[in-house]
């Protein structure tokens, strides 16, 4: 059964969990990291988002992101990264 749509404003907090398929490893070096933290650093800086926060661990990632009129998740720079 899929999740209710959470409410969202402009300005409200996020913490948001981004896992691995099967909870299987997305880092599995410190370059992964590194190049991820970069392509996290060009988003947040491209859409405006402030980031509060985050973890990552070998199998996730979280932010703690408040809400801004662009949309993070859909300015993608992600693609191609675990190709």
């Amino acid at each position: 059964m899929p999740r209710r749509a959470r409410i969202d404003a402009p300005g409200a907090l996020h913490h948001v969990i981004c896992r691995g398929i099967e909870r299987r490893r997305i880092f599995w070096e410190d370059s992964d990291r590194d190049d991820f933290l970069k392509r996290l650093e060009t988003i947040l800086s491209e859409t405006q988002t402030p980031c509060y926060a985050w973890a990552l661990m070998p199998n996730h990632w979280k932010p703690v992101t408040c809400s801004n009129l662009k949309d993070m998740i859909s300015a993608t720079p992600w693609r191609g990264w675990h190709s």
